[in-house]
């Protein structure tokens, strides 16, 4: 079992940057691969972000040159640098946990462990 809790959500404006962080206890020598998620009322949760054990990414196009997912696995956190916000980046954001398997995953079925979410509000 794999516990995850994030942090750092919060309100900005649009242009803004906030980082967030999931701190993982639990089970966290075994080998996983981590990733945010995102979601807002009545839509399915998007994958936002994803890095593997050996530090390779992937990121969802809507992010792709703002956001940066990294990892300290000496103090077992995710991190999620989110740079030029905008609105429509308001969502809530949870951070995911799967066991590794070779190749990285944005599908939230995929994912065995979830945080409880961190909101993030961007205002125009």
């Amino acid at each position: 079992q794999v516990q995850l809790a994030e942090s750092g959500g919060g309100s900005v404006q649009s242009g803004g940057s906030l980082r967030l962080s999931c701190a993982a206890s639990g089970h966290t020598n075994s080998n996983y691969c981590m990733a945010w998620f995102r979601q807002v009322p009545g839509k399915e949760r998007e994958g936002v972000a994803a890095i593997g054990s050996d530090a390779v990414t992937s990121y969802a196009d809507s992010v792709k040159g703002r956001f940066t997912i990294s990892q300290d696995i000496t103090k077992n956190t995710l991190y999620l640098q989110m740079n030029s916000l905008k609105p429509d980046d308001t969502a809530m954001y949870y951070c995911a946990a799967r066991w590794w398997d070779g190749r990285l995953s944005l599908r939230a079925d995929e994912h065995n462990y979830w945080g409880q979410g961190t909101q993030v509000t961007v205002s125009s």
